[in-house]
């Protein structure tokens, strides 16, 4: 994790390392970006033990993403991280169902191959970190309140299952915005792609304990998402 962060920090320093004159070094300071999307991702080996388990339900294949980031471009060169979080947004508590969450951050570089002042056509890679929360809600509606209140092993029993997972990652994609005229400095655009894990990891308990005999799972992430990109008002004044 600290070497993800540092390199999205560096990223940030290093796109703004250059021109002396002051109308140019306003153009040091990155453009803002939030982006809203989804992921496709299969999670077989923790599913796979679930499917034996009729009093749980396998996790969901997709996530609802949102994104806060920033974007920088400098001839041509692009230098991009992002802050994101996804959910299955499953998970109705009162009945059996699962979700999983996680949260990501990542920086990337790239190439814009069009050479155009309104449009940006990038491919990028990069480095990331994920972490995820796989929950698991039994039905309980035929437990008895009051042995929920009388007995201890009752209520420990109905309590959900948590497993934690944490992966470093790499990912590669193409990004695409446009700028309207009517509107400077503000521009929106497309971005999908893939992200792999180096390295396969167990499930964890909810205190990220080691658990033995504990499924293995990698990241073998699809993504796309639809990328808002905003100047800071003083950039644009003249």
């Amino acid at each position: 994790m600290k070497v993800i962060t540092s390199v999205f920090l560096a990223c940030i320093a290093l796109s703004g390392n250059a021109q002396n004159d002051t109308a140019e070094s306003c153009m040091m300071i990155p453009m803002f970006t939030h982006n809203i999307g989804g992921s496709f991702q299969k999670f077989d080996g923790i599913n796979g033990r679930v499917a034996g388990l009729p009093q749980f339900e396998q996790l969901k294949d997709y996530t609802a993403t949102l994104g806060l980031g920033w974007l920088k471009e400098k001839n041509r060169m692009i230098s991009s991280g992002s802050l994101t979080i996804g959910s299955s947004m499953t998970g109705d508590r009162d009945k059996k169902s699962s979700t999983i969450r996680y949260y990501g951050i990542n920086a990337d570089i790239g190439y814009d191959v069009i050479k155009s002042a309104r449009v940006m056509f990038y491919p990028f890679v990069g480095l990331g970190f994920q972490r995820y929360q796989a929950i698991f809600y039994k039905d309980n509606s035929a437990v008895d309140f009051d042995d929920v209140l009388e007995t201890p092993s009752v209520r420990n029993n109905i309590s959900p299952a948590k497993f934690n997972n944490t992966f470093f990652v790499y990912r590669a994609g193409l990004g695409f915005s446009v700028s309207s005229p009517k509107c400077p400095g503000s521009s929106i655009g497309l971005q999908a792609g893939y992200t792999g894990s180096f390295k396969s990891h167990a499930w964890k308990s909810s205190e990220n304990q080691a658990l033995g005999n504990a499924p293995v799972d990698k990241i073998s992430q699809v993504f796309a998402s639809l990328v808002f990109i905003s100047t800071p008002k003083f950039m644009n004044r003249k």
